[in-house]
């Protein structure tokens, strides 16, 4: 009885140890189903044929898997900086889709089909890197089914073609990613630590594992003639500790001091906080009704806009009336009436003619809207839009006049061979005179023959561009008119410093309306007006002090559970490693009393 008694205690207490030391999920699922379904997703072979490995060792795959993984890693960056820029340029998504438009001569969210799709990448490689971690965990070797392979070259083909053509055609992208940074850089350091913390659990496992097969295989070294073998072992051993250990401390240390280099606008004193920018209604309120039409300018006055944006266009006939786009294919219904002059230019048109056509229905049209995020117009607003019709710049001044609001407005220079080519700054300047509209209310942007409209309407505020501050002092000009994008990037200091007034274009996300707000802008033309019209306080607000207390807070904290996490690690190491010692010191006599019976 003392014999069998021997025979089992060892048994049942090695199976409450290992019960003790298994992965948590073994407790919530079957621990088969969970080792086939990480395998069978990574490796597309759902019969597991490969036995555990009772240690990491200095490798986990073939050679040939070894050359793949970092192709997976490169997969996995490339998705992911293309998401996070895709993303942050949410606030150009609509000169994206009218880009696409200009040349398909369609309207469809384009932007929004590349978000998904890099949304779909960026959680496909994140899943092989998981399940590839999820393997080497559980001590299985990895191979890559060589579907997923040719997906991930693939991969790597697409985002690099597409990061090519952002650096090449559309830079501004970089830009306006970069901007987001003065934003977001705080929560993104506060962010990267938490993720440091996370990754710590991994790391620790490996790298502890590691130190217990050192020091095995110094044991062993003890009583093997390989010395020179067991060396080489040790010496990449050693390597891929470092390999693992010293990027983890390099990244975790650069986030401990990051916030040394970190100058974000809207972290400041709340008494040094600006006004609230005013707001014009870029074509109106694009949002709310169809752009350059009453209907649009009507609702942006209701949403308390400052001023109203227009873009200005010269009938064959010499009448300005309010579209954007050279042709009428977008906005109007010219497709129905007139197919086959779609694409002629809007100028060419008599305004008996353009003033039939519809303006609104277009709005109305689910595939049509121009921005994704709109919200369900209400019955009286529909019937409304759909009656729309293109207005005369009169009409603008006329509501202008009425609700004393400022007007901007892009004059677009005629096509050649219309009969105001060389004249339609002075036509448009007497139409607005004619309008009697007070002249302080108009914003005069157009920089071609300025000295004439000085001299003819002095009571016109006159806007310039990105221009030096020489110019601007000898041209009379106070007020800019400005890409965000480049005015950030640019002399914003030195035009704050000379007190120009700035107005930024185009601005609808509400982090990049923030960014304007702490940068003391005076104005901002906006699509968005009715979500931005709304905010009380900037977004991602905080005083140096509560900003310095959470980047202690942080560091102490991480630190503090990064070391209880290697310490964790180090001690079920050792707790482990004791308890085989005592099963390997226990097992002679279990032998020796076995053979006696």
């Amino acid at each position: 009885m003392l014999k069998k008694a021997n025979r089992i205690e060892p048994d049942s207490q090695q199976e409450r140890s290992l019960k003790k030391h298994n992965p948590w999920i073994i407790c919530t699922c079957s621990r088969q189903c969970y080792i086939t379904l990480i395998t069978g997703c990574y490796t597309c072979k759902w019969q597991i044929k490969q036995e555990k490995k009772s240690r990491p060792g200095p490798c986990c795959c073939s050679w040939k898997e070894k050359i793949f993984f970092p192709f997976l890693i490169i997969s996995f960056l490339l998705s992911v900086v293309l998401l996070f820029v895709w993303i942050e340029t949410s606030n150009e998504y609509f000169g994206f889709d009218w880009v696409i438009f200009l040349g398909t001569g369609y309207w469809f969210f384009w932007s929004i089909v590349l978000l998904s799709l890099f949304g779909i990448l960026s959680a496909y490689s994140s899943l092989l890197v998981v399940l590839a971690f999820l393997l080497v965990w559980e001590g299985y070797e990895l191979y890559l089914h060589w579907c997923h392979k040719i997906l991930i070259l693939l991969m790597i083909l697409l985002c690099s073609f597409v990061l090519w053509i952002l650096c090449q055609l559309w830079q501004e992208r970089w830009l306006t990613a970069g901007l987001s940074l003065q934003i977001f850089a705080p929560y993104m350091h506060l962010s990267g630590i938490t993720v440091m913390v996370i990754l710590s659990w991994p790391v620790a496992f490996y790298l502890i594992h590691l130190e217990e097969e050192v020091r095995m295989r110094r044991y062993k070294m003890t009583y093997d003639r390989e010395t020179a073998k067991g060396c080489n072992i040790l010496t990449k051993l050693r390597a891929l500790q470092v390999a693992i250990g010293l990027p983890f401390f390099l990244i975790l240390l650069c986030l401990y001091i990051v916030p040394l280099g970190i100058h974000s606008p809207c972290i400041q004193e709340e008494d040094k906080l600006g006004p609230k920018p005013d707001f014009f209604g870029h074509r109106g309120a694009p949002m709310l009704g169809p752009e350059n039409t009453m209907m649009s300018f009507e609702k942006a006055v209701e949403q308390g806009a400052y001023g109203l944006e227009s873009d200005v266009q010269l009938s064959y006939d010499q009448v300005p009336f309010l579209m954007h786009d050279n042709d009428l294919r977008r906005t109007t219904n010219i497709r129905n009436v007139q197919p086959n002059a779609s694409i002629t230019h809007s100028s060419f048109f008599l305004w008996s003619f353009l003033s039939t056509l519809n303006a609104g229905k277009w709005f109305v049209q689910s595939r049509f809207k121009p921005f994704y995020h709109m919200k369900p117009l209400s019955r009286a607003d529909r019937e409304k839009a759909e009656n729309q019709r293109i207005p005369k710049l009169t009409d603008l001044l006329e509501l202008a006049q009425k609700e004393k609001k400022f007007v901007i407005f892009d004059l677009n220079t005629p096509p050649r061979k219309h009969p105001l080519r060389h004249t339609y700054i002075r036509h448009v300047v007497s139409v607005i005179l004619a309008s009697k509209i007070e002249q302080h209310l108009i914003f005069w942007l157009p920089s071609f023959d300025r000295q004439y409209v000085q001299s003819r309407a002095p009571g016109f505020q006159q806007v310039g561009q990105l221009f030096s501050i020489e110019r601007l002092t000898k041209e009379n000009i106070s007020r800019i008119n400005v890409d965000y994008k480049r005015l950030f990037y640019k002399g914003l200091k030195d035009y704050k410093a000379a007190n120009i007034n700035i107005n930024l274009y185009i601005v609808n996300e509400p982090w990049l309306y923030s960014l304007a707000w702490c940068s003391r802008i005076h104005s901002v033309t906006t699509d968005n007006i009715q979500t931005l019209s709304q905010l009380n306080h900037p977004y991602f607000f905080m005083t140096p002090g509560y900003y310095m207390f959470m980047w202690l807070l942080m560091d102490s904290v991480s630190a503090v559970l990064i070391f209880a996490i290697f310490y964790f690690h180090w001690w079920r190491e050792s707790k482990k490693e004791m308890f085989n010692s005592s099963i390997h010191t226990v097992a002679p006599y279990f032998t020796w009393n076995k053979s006696q019976s």
